[in-house]
């Protein structure tokens, strides 16, 4: 995640956190970082990466968990220092909170499958890192 932006000579210089190591996201996230940079005329690019403190989802705000709603992904609950599984996750989709858990890692290891005993759908829950 974007952490700084600065000017630096003729430049910028980005501080970007993963969201863990090894996130699968995030050389896309370097490429789309240099490309909007690009398109909107800020070149040339540095982006350093920020790996303390790491970076947790205490950090996210509403704005960004609402999209992850929209999107279709449950946003944490609770507190990264408190981040067991929560007794209840909505469903994104339909907003019920009768959901089951049908694996502890789902398309990504930051990411639960579960399913809404509702709407019958499944969907990924972002896990509090």
């Amino acid at each position: 995640m974007v952490r700084s932006v600065a000017r630096h000579g003729d430049g910028w210089v980005i501080g970007f956190t993963p969201t863990y190591s090894g996130c699968p996201a995030t050389e896309h996230l370097l490429g789309e970082i240099r490309t909007v940079m690009s398109e909107h005329g800020f070149q040339p690019v540095h982006i350093v990466l920020q790996l303390d403190p790491p970076w947790t989802t205490d950090w996210m705000s509403q704005d960004a968990r609402e999209r992850l709603r929209q999107y279709g992904i449950s946003p944490p609950q609770g507190h990264a220092c408190h981040a067991d599984m929560p007794a209840e996750v909505s469903c994104p989709r339909c907003g019920s909170a009768h959901t089951s858990l049908i694996s502890e890692f789902g398309s990504t290891a930051c990411k639960a499958l579960y399913r809404c005993d509702s709407c019958r759908e499944p969907f990924d829950y972002f896990k509090c890192i």
